[in-house]
């Protein structure tokens, strides 16, 4: 029988493009499950090299199914104005939040006064907090102060208008307010953290409070899970050299972890 080389050329084509098809399904499903995935590891145990994933990467980027970070790719979120709960973070990243938040309550020492923005992970530094006896805090989010009112604490909630999705006071009257305060710490929530654009929000009124809290505070300390890197929102509150330290969890990238360490700052990672 005569062979046929054209058509199994075509076989061999189709079998191999199937194989990418199901390696980049493979690929989106980790990305969707888990919330972003790193090159060198898909690379590791795919056992296929880093440039064919890159390539995969930003194929699936190009159909608009991940955000492509470097060193790897997010979940898609819906852009620069995605602005999830209060409750809805509260179910993402628990346990590293609890080992952030346990790291930052370290830095406190008895007596200081200590400033909290909103968020998931200030609420869980919040709770670690209160190991303690006799601090002051000031915050400008009601959730933290409802819980903190069984303390001892001196509590001083700053004023403004509440956004309801986070629990948030905003405003002139916030702003204004924090512009008589001094506190010896600030424990930063970020939803967005690059190192050259610096930290953002995807919210104006919420980033002009926080740049006040900046203002207010002798040391500015972020506090965020890793999947927060390589993301940038709306609003920025400040640039990465306006923060003195950084407390994430040990997933952070290689790439961002130098980058992060370049910039002379404090990074610990728990």
């Amino acid at each position: 029988m005569a062979r046929t080389p054209a058509k199994t050329a075509m076989d061999s084509n189709d079998s191999s493009q199937m194989l990418i098809d199901e390696r980049r399904r493979h690929i989106l499903s980790l990305v969707q499950n888990q919330g972003r995935v790193l090159v060198g590891e898909l690379s590791r145990t795919l056992g296929i090299s880093q440039i064919t994933i890159r390539k995969d990467l930003e194929h699936l980027q190009s159909r608009g199914l991940v955000q492509r970070t470097h060193g790897g790719a997010l979940r898609l979120q819906s852009g620069a104005l995605f602005d999830p709960s209060l409750q809805e973070k509260q179910k993402q990243h628990s346990e590293e939040k609890q080992r952030i938040a346990d790291e930052a309550a370290r830095m406190v020492q008895e007596g200081q006064c200590v400033m909290l923005d909103s968020g998931t992970t200030t609420t869980a530094v919040a709770y670690a907090l209160k190991r303690f006896s006799q601090l002051t805090l000031i915050t400008n989010a009601v959730n933290i102060a409802a819980d903190l009112a069984n303390t001892n604490f001196e509590v001083i909630v700053i004023g403004g208008t509440l956004r309801k999705n986070s629990f948030s006071l905003v405003g002139p009257l916030a702003e204004d307010v924090l512009d008589e305060m001094h506190a010896d710490i600030l424990f930063l929530g970020v939803d967005g953290f690059d190192v050259e654009t610096g930290i953002t929000t995807p919210n104006f009124l919420e980033s002009r409070v926080n740049r006040a809290m900046v203002k207010s505070s002798r040391r500015v300390v972020v506090v965020c899970d890793s999947t927060k890197f390589n993301r940038r929102s709306l609003s920025r509150i400040i640039l990465t050299s306006a923060v003195h330290r950084v407390i994430t969890d040990t997933n952070l990238p290689r790439e961002t972890e130098e980058a992060l360490r370049n910039q002379n700052l404090e990074l610990v990672l728990v």
